[in-house]
């Protein structure tokens, strides 16, 4: 059976075209024209993406978001927001801090969108393999839970907030620059996806999450990625 995406838009000649694009590529595609009709949707089609938009009367797409990644039967679910006018880096700093793993601004290239979406479901298709408690500069990281504790404080981290500081652990001391960040935390092929914004809005993101003494550990090397020393 195709994957079914729940494409979630009230401008209706978008969704349609989106709708069209993707089931070219073979997704099955349902779509809703609000927060509420399209969190009943996905609890009864559990797709395997929601692409939704930022803003929408009667609800927003970071509302959606927060409820779908709040929710246990649909938590998993990856999420990737649209918006044509919540395009600041504040609004998609929103967008990540509500548990999106992925902001496009519009317009956008429908190629980009699909890379995207193609990524996030296979990332999120992939099993989770159990790992030993890592214990590293204050804080307890468990990647059979996917949580992490600074002392007895839980940290809640979005999914690729956390697979990026997992990484960053396990190659303490090592330059990552962005095109590997990109393919090994988000799945993108670098050949057709290279936006170093990606990783630095989620970067910005684990700073703020993780406190002074953990986030100047977190060094940018401009023009080549980041390390952790």
């Amino acid at each position: 059976m195709p994957c079914r995406i729940l494409v979630v838009d009230d401008e209706k000649d978008f969704a349609g075209a989106l709708r069209r694009y993707l089931e070219s590529h073979g997704f099955a595609v349902t779509v809703r024209h609000g927060s509420k009709d399209a969190l009943e949707a996905a609890h009864k089609a559990r797709p395997a993406l929601v692409l939704t938009d930022a803003e929408m009367p009667g609800g927003d797409g970071f509302e959606l978001c927060d409820k779908l990644k709040s929710s246990r039967a649909l938590g998993e679910i990856p999420v990737i927001m649209m918006s044509g006018k919540r395009t600041a880096e504040r609004d998609q700093l929103h967008g990540y801090g509500k548990g999106a793993d992925d902001y496009l601004t519009k317009p956008f290239s429908y190629p980009v969108m699909l890379a995207k979406v193609k990524a996030a479901i296979r990332r999120f298709k992939a099993c989770d393999e159990k790992h030993e408690l890592i214990e590293k500069m204050g804080l307890t990281i468990d990647p059979s839970t996917r949580t992490v504790k600074a002392g007895k404080k839980d940290i809640k981290l979005t999914r690729k907030e956390f697979d990026l500081l997992t990484l960053l652990i396990m190659r303490e001391g090592r330059l990552l620059g962005v095109p590997f960040l990109l393919e090994t935390v988000w799945g993108y092929d670098p050949a057709e996806y290279n936006d170093p914004h990606t990783v630095e809005s989620h970067i910005s993101s684990l700073r703020r999450k993780l406190g002074p003494s953990v986030a100047r550990r977190i060094v940018k090397v401009t023009g080549h990625g980041y390390r952790l020393q």
